[in-house]
């Protein structure tokens, strides 16, 4: 993350991923992640400083549609943007609905 000051719980953003570019809040931080080792620092951090890795829900203001970053690597990439510039890069880990579950 490269931002000045800290993202905490209730924050709000721009998501621009390949589909849309729609407003966010930060609904949860997941973790806390050592940048090197890729081991998790902190569980349900309360805020993320800029050089920080994390894993967050993030919930949209308007209906969208993402896929995750296994199924299909290009539409599951996305930038998050506050006030015009870029200041962090992620993956779609999951789908949080469910809705392309399958019964088999």
């Amino acid at each position: 993350m490269n931002y000045l000051g800290h993202i905490g719980i209730g924050y709000s953003l721009v998501l621009d991923c390949p589909t849309s570019h729609i407003a966010v809040k930060f609904a949860e931080i997941l973790t806390n992640i050592d940048r090197c080792s890729g081991k998790e620092l902190e569980k349900e951090a309360k805020f993320l400083k800029n050089g920080d890795v994390g894993m967050a829900k993030m919930i949209p203001t308007k209906p969208m549609v993402v896929e995750t970053f296994v199924e299909y690597p290009i539409l599951g990439c996305f930038a998050v943007r506050d006030m015009r510039k870029i200041f962090d890069v992620g993956v779609d880990k999951k789908d949080p609905t469910g809705a392309n579950k399958q019964d088999t």
